[in-house]
């Protein structure tokens, strides 16, 4: 069953924005409220005009080899989540948003 995750007393949090030069590395947290369900924390990358594409799954498990230079850190069933990139390119430049799994009262809730 899909569920609304703030009718359900779920937050995620994620800066509004990561800053740095090309080359360096940059990492973007996403915090949860509770913690998630497992290893339920996936990462999509968003340009603009275009739909998301998925990068991480299962909180560290690389999606698609296109994107090996990110890496994605955080313990099953937490709350505190990175998405590191590693030697930021230009275009790299784009909306960054983690997904969580939840498992309340006998039912999964996905954020979105």
């Amino acid at each position: 069953m899909l569920l609304s995750a703030a009718s359900r007393g779920i937050t995620v949090t994620q800066p509004e924005a990561v800053t740095v030069s090309e080359g360096q590395d940059a990492t973007i947290e996403c915090k949860t409220d509770p913690e998630i369900s497992g290893w339920g924390l996936a990462w999509y990358q968003q340009k603009p005009g275009e739909t998301p594409k998925l990068i991480i799954t299962g909180v560290n498990d690389l999606y698609d080899e296109s994107f090996s230079r990110f890496s994605g850190n955080g313990a099953r069933g937490g709350t505190d989540f990175t998405l590191t990139i590693s030697g930021v390119q230009t275009e790299d430049a784009a909306h960054y948003y983690c997904q969580s799994v939840h498992y309340i009262n006998s039912k999964y809730v996905f954020t979105q």
